[in-house]
């Protein structure tokens, strides 16, 4: 984009010194000796091609795509089966009582104690151990799974309708870098053909002072000419060569340019104004991002209000454990005193949560809801932007298109004008003065047509990306 911006400043520049009585050296200036390489000639129709797929930009939508599915995997990976296993080996005092419970973790473990149970606690330890294998199986979440995983699906087609946009960008950029080859070719075509015509005056003024015919201020003014016009080819081969890169990176090869054919391709049917309009609200890309985001907005507030909804899951645990506190009863240790787990016990249960209330739940929900109304707005902003921006465009075309059979007639004028001039400064009438003055019209008259001819195009591939056409 950065470099779109910079060659079109140094396009107008180039045009607009070349348009003055004099010519100060633009900073974009290249030396013909620089152009050493010939640029490979690629059609608009190839490097849209060949951009909307390997254009840097669009990769990385594409990849951010892979990202959001990747986030909504996880979402639908909580109706999976947690399966955990544990081994432990620890030393603990064994002060006992008659309760049982499940621990809250991977691994749902009943404690079942049988040591004696004591009225006082002592500070002995006894070694412990444990294996086991456990599952917990989500049965029933009352839509709190739904809810976050139609959010993530929302932020795909968010993912979506933004590498959409890029694309459309990305194609814009070519169109705009394909014109502006053109405008430069052109550009440099005025400024060579206002070189060669005053060298040929010079030489002619050289001669007629020689032989006596002219006084010395007429091959003065033309060396001057000369010189000016010989700034302005190079400044235009300069503007040609940045043309040519830009072209080169918006369409994403590894080219440092590309060049363009002589013949721009046909202009597409402009459609009517209403019918455009109707048409970019239902399939611009921002749009449709913004609605998608707003989507995943309700449902990440659904998701939300449903933490304080019950759970239900299943929970089934194999387990090997042994303690070497003394037990209860016979008092008999098992086998390896505590270090080796031989007494077996399994369960399979349902577990029931229910979070009652959380105030720290209501006031993000609130905050969510909060956010879908901001959306709204945004959403509501855009539709309004989205709008003007394409009656803008529409009569930035018109202007353009109403414009272009003027400066052709301008052109064809200042030319036949030039005509005029070169004949009487040929048969002596005419001074310097009168065919710079003339040449300077013609040169005005062709780089303004050819700046037409770029404001054109251009005009009409902004009003496509204003309607997304072509998606």
């Amino acid at each position: 984009m950065a470099g779109r911006f910079r060659f079109l400043i140094v396009l107008t520049g180039l045009a607009s010194g070349l348009l003055g009585t004099g010519l100060a050296r633009a900073d974009a200036s290249v030396e013909p000796s620089l152009a050493t390489a010939t640029p490979r000639v690629v059609r608009l129709l190839d490097a849209l091609a060949y951009a909307r797929t390997h254009q840097p930009q669009v990769q990385a939508a594409l990849r951010r795509i892979d990202l959001r599915e990747a986030e909504a995997a996880v979402s639908r990976a909580r109706w999976l089966p947690t399966v955990g296993a544990t081994a432990q080996l620890l030393a603990a005092t064994a002060n006992n009582t008659t309760a049982s419970y499940v621990s809250a973790g991977v691994l749902d473990l009943p404690r079942i104690g049988s040591t004696r149970a004591v009225s006082t606690s002592n500070f002995r330890p006894y070694p412990s151990t444990l294996v086991g294998l456990g599952v917990n199986q989500e049965l029933y979440d009352f839509g709190r799974i739904a809810a976050q995983t139609a959010a993530a699906d929302a932020l795909i087609e968010a993912g979506r309708q933004r590498a959409r946009a890029v694309e459309l960008d990305v194609t814009f950029d070519v169109e705009e870098a394909y014109f502006s080859v053109l405008a430069a070719h052109a550009i440099l075509a005025a400024a060579s053909g206002a070189y060669e015509r005053s060298l040929s005056h010079r030489d002619l003024a050289n001669a007629g002072v020689k032989a006596g015919l002219r006084p010395p201020i007429e091959l003065t003014r033309a060396e001057a000419d000369l010189a000016k016009f010989d700034v302005g080819r190079a400044q235009a081969r300069g503007s040609l060569a940045i043309a040519q890169s830009v072209y080169a990176a918006a369409t994403g090869v590894e080219d440092e340019a590309l060049d363009v054919p002589e013949q721009p391709p046909a202009q597409v049917d402009v459609p009517a104004l209403a019918e455009a309009m109707q048409r970019a609200v239902t399939r611009d890309p921002g749009l449709l991002e913004l609605f998608a985001r707003l989507r995943a907005k309700e449902e990440q507030t659904r998701a939300v209000a449903a933490e304080l909804r019950p759970d239900l899951s299943l929970t089934a645990t194999l387990s090997g454990r042994a303690g070497g506190a003394t037990p209860s009863g016979n008092g008999r240790l098992p086998t390896g005193d505590g270090f080796l787990p031989d007494v077996v016990n399994w369960d399979v249960g349902v577990v029931l949560v229910w979070p009652l209330f959380d105030g720290t739940v209501d006031a993000r929900e609130q905050a969510s809801r909060a956010d879908e109304q901001l959306q709204r707005s945004e959403i509501a902003e855009q539709r309004h932007e989205l709008v003007s921006g394409i009656r803008d465009a529409y009569l930035a075309l018109d202007v353009a298109r109403a414009a272009l059979p003027g400066l052709v007639r301008a052109t064809t004028a200042a030319q036949a004008n030039y005509a005029q001039a070169e004949a009487r400064f040929g048969a002596g009438l005419g001074t310097s003065v009168e065919l710079a003055d003339a040449e300077n019209v013609r040169t005005q008259a062709e780089m303004q047509l050819a700046l037409g001819h770029f404001a054109l195009a251009r005009a009409r591939a902004t009003f496509g990306r204003m309607i997304a056409e072509g998606t």
